[in-house]
């Protein structure tokens, strides 16, 4: 039996285990791929305070060997769902069954990918999925956000304060997100909205060198040349094992404020599984903190 079972070895996981680990409790950490999640891929990460500069799998091993020393358990198994017995919940796996007296989601969501030939194979070396994460790197760059809603907005506007020229790509001849934010991108010199297009290659060798474009109006096919593209056309949550223990949104997001506390007594989310408005290491690591203490307070009571 353990007092906090946590699904999901991200920031958001790892933190929770340290809190729970130093609240006397005993923890174990569910994760089905790799410990540490998406920020792994990233080759160097400067906005996490007090820390000026990491690569992602070092930030992630140290918080894993941090929790470990305190005696946080890991198991790599994929969860196959959850078991409410009231005060005692079952996580289950393929071929295990862990009771817990409480549980901390933590998930986390998975870039939504355009699927188009340099995706993958430019990732980390041009192509990124969080312009506050990389965009420094590209000051003084020309490059191009592929999205059309509030996400790739916000990230245009925030790119355009690094970068000498901003291309952003949607497939539509509108956006979808906030007006405000498309009028002040209008206003910006280095931006230039690249509507009704398509994505059909991100080329380069080593790393980006530019993007292929379809006109889906004319057929015609362009390049512009990027040393970098940020794309922004969502993020999908791995929350649908547990819709009918907790409620989620209707994109999939565990329904939990910044309590963490879920529609379920006893289950708390963390990270970026949970309905929130910024998710950023900081914010993640936060979670985890928070829904530690909750599930220590929980146990408790």
């Amino acid at each position: 039996m353990y007092d906090i079972g946590i699904i999901g070895g991200g920031t958001a996981g790892m933190t929770a285990a340290i809190y729970g680990q130093r609240a006397g409790k005993s923890t174990v950490i569910i994760e089905g791929s790799v410990f540490g999640g998406q920020i792994t891929s990233s080759p160097n990460v400067e906005n996490y305070p007090g820390i000026a500069s990491v690569s992602g799998s070092e930030f992630s091993m140290n918080l894993l060997d941090q929790a470990m020393k305190l005696g946080a358990e890991t198991v790599m198994e994929q969860v196959t769902g959850i078991r409410d017995e009231g005060e005692v919940k079952i996580i289950e796996t393929a071929g295990k069954e862990y009771p817990c007296r409480s549980v901390i989601l933590a998930t986390g969501v998975s870039h939504r990918h355009l699927g188009v030939p340099g995706e993958e194979r430019l990732a980390g070396s041009g192509v990124s999925y969080c312009a506050t994460c990389d965009g420094a790197f590209f000051r003084g760059r020309d490059v191009a956000v592929v999205g059309g809603g509030s996400t790739a907005l916000q990230d245009a506007e925030f790119l355009s304060n690094y970068c000498s020229r901003v291309y952003l790509i949607h497939r539509r001849d509108e956006f979808r997100g906030e007006e405000k934010i498309v009028s002040r991108l209008r206003e910006k010199e280095n931006v230039e909205f690249v509507l009704s297009a398509t994505v059909k290659e991100i080329t380069g060798d080593m790393a980006v060198e530019g993007v292929v474009l379809n006109n889906k109006k004319t057929g015609e096919e362009f390049s512009l040349a990027v040393s970098g593209v940020f794309i922004a056309v969502g993020q999908i949550p791995k929350n649908e094992m547990f819709a009918d223990l907790v409620k989620l949104d209707g994109s999939g997001f565990i329904l939990a404020a910044e309590d963490c506390v879920t529609s379920c007594p006893g289950i708390f989310a963390a990270g970026d599984c949970r309905t929130k408005e910024v998710r950023q290491l900081t914010t993640a690591a936060a979670d985890g903190a928070v829904a530690a203490l909750a599930a220590c307070k929980y146990i408790a009571e």
